[in-house]
């Protein structure tokens, strides 16, 4: 039996990595054989695809260019570290996938999501999260949290780029309401968030 394949989304500062960590904590409780990884990254080719997408001395990057080495760092990464797991019957819990390269390369660089899905379509290897948790906060919350430091070339982006990511991310809830489930973040403790995550988990494994 195949694992499950989960997804976290959302844009900086929503704190995907705190309820993932969450998340891991209850799989284990219950159970569930699982590993967690990220993207960019994930196994060695994917980490030095993301150094070259994060490093800020690119700024001269085109659009075309970032959404190709996304694509590029993710097939390398489910070809060597997702679906084996799969396969073997574990879980994946992955920090970012395919619905934030539609959201930050489709609507934040205005590549479309047609386009994006075209060029990542070899990477996904026909396969698609079975359940892609959306946290969400308002821009000015997420601001609030970065407390204004912009680590990476992606974050230095603009406002406007990360207003056109929001709707990014929204439309994909839109588009595909039973695998992206919208978790609400904003002005809620840690554990409410984790409560709600906890129960998406229990309706996708059936407990």
């Amino acid at each position: 039996m195949q694992g499950k394949f989960i997804t976290f989304e959302g844009t900086d500062g929503v704190g995907k990595s705190t309820q993932i960590r969450r998340a891991g904590d209850y799989l284990k409780r219950r159970g569930v054989t699982f590993l967690v990884t990220r993207e960019p990254g994930g196994c060695d080719i994917s980490e030095q695809i993301r150094r070259i997408l994060l490093d800020k001395s690119n700024a001269e990057m085109v659009p075309q260019t970032e959404a190709l080495l996304y694509a590029a760092a993710r097939s390398q990464l489910m070809s060597s570290v997702i679906l084996p797991a799969l396969r073997e019957g574990k879980s994946v819990l992955c920090d970012r996938f395919i619905d934030s390269s539609v959201a930050y390369q489709g609507y934040g660089r205005g590549l479309g999501r047609e386009t994006v899905m075209r060029i990542n379509e070899p990477a996904l290897f026909g396969r698609m999260p079975d359940l892609t948790i959306l946290l969400t906060i308002s821009p000015e919350e997420a601001f609030r949290r970065k407390n204004g430091v912009h680590d990476d070339r992606i974050e230095e982006s603009g406002s406007g780029f990360f207003s056109r990511t929001e709707k990014g991310f929204a439309a994909a809830a839109e588009e595909d309401p039973a695998r992206v489930r919208v978790v609400e973040a904003g002005g809620k403790s840690i554990e409410e968030v984790a409560g709600e995550i906890r129960k998406l988990l229990d309706g996708l494994y059936g407990w």
